[in-house]
């Protein structure tokens, strides 16, 4: 999506601390989602982004939420945040994401694994809804990440044992999107959200899964843009993913 959005904005894309090539918080700090927005805080702040639009998918989204709940949002858009899990749906979470690390540390080297459509399927079927026709070169790196990444452990309990903090005083306008074919943060979640924010807006699109940037790239852009746009200060700050 990062071409489609630079087109539109200035965009500060960051990878978490402990995941994708960023380092891991040094001993002693835990890898909250509170600790993880103070990171997105302080390279927004390294940056020159005071404040920006901010979007962010599923732990992005509650790290973008609570940087709006700082003040440091004009627009959040939220893709199938995480947060608002209530009994077994945070085991049924929390489980399928062990189970896709197990796969992507246990399986065939992602390389190989990637060049057939199936074993992109076993590798990402819970994330993206069209796996199959992922470029296995990108799919390859990502489960790389994905295997090594020393945050995924340190901030799973967080994410599906605790919940973000002000949502019913969040004055910052949110559009909440959701796929229909989320297998890991259930669709119906979306509501909760939606009852607790005021003026929240929520979207749900058809055909496409939990992370849904390689299925419908051209369809966030636009839904980001178009709610961005209508608001002042054309920059976009983008906490991806922690999975």
């Amino acid at each position: 999506m990062l071409p489609l959005l630079e087109e539109r904005f200035d965009v500060l894309a960051v990878d978490m601390p402990g995941f994708g090539h960023s380092d891991p918080f040094p001993p002693g700090i835990d890898s909250t989602p509170e600790a993880l927005a103070d990171a997105v805080e302080d390279e927004m702040a390294r940056a020159g982004f005071d404040r920006a639009h901010i979007a962010g998918n599923s732990l992005g989204g509650w790290i973008a939420l609570e940087l709006a709940r700082r003040g440091r949002a004009e627009t959040v858009t939220a893709i199938s945040p995480a947060g608002l899990q209530h009994g077994r749906e945070r085991a049924w979470g929390a489980n399928i994401l062990r189970g896709m690390r197990w796969v992507a540390r246990n399986a065939p080297p992602p390389r190989a694994l990637m060049q057939n459509p199936a074993g992109r399927v076993l590798a990402a079927g819970p994330s993206y809804a069209r796996a199959w026709k992922m470029d296995p070169a990108d799919l390859a790196e990502e489960m790389e990440l994905f295997c090594n990444c020393p945050g995924f452990d340190a901030t799973l309990p967080h994410t599906f044992q605790s919940q973000p903090r002000g949502l019913t005083t969040l004055e910052t306008p949110v559009l909440l999107l959701w796929g229909t074919l989320d297998l890991i943060l259930l669709p119906r979640q979306g509501r909760r959200f939606e009852r607790l924010i005021p003026g929240a807006e929520l979207r749900y699109i058809q055909g496409i899964g939990h992370t849904p940037m390689p299925d419908a790239p051209e369809e966030l852009a636009e839904a980001i843009g178009e709610f961005a746009l209508d608001r002042p200060r054309a920059r976009v700050a983008q906490p991806v993913s922690g999975r």
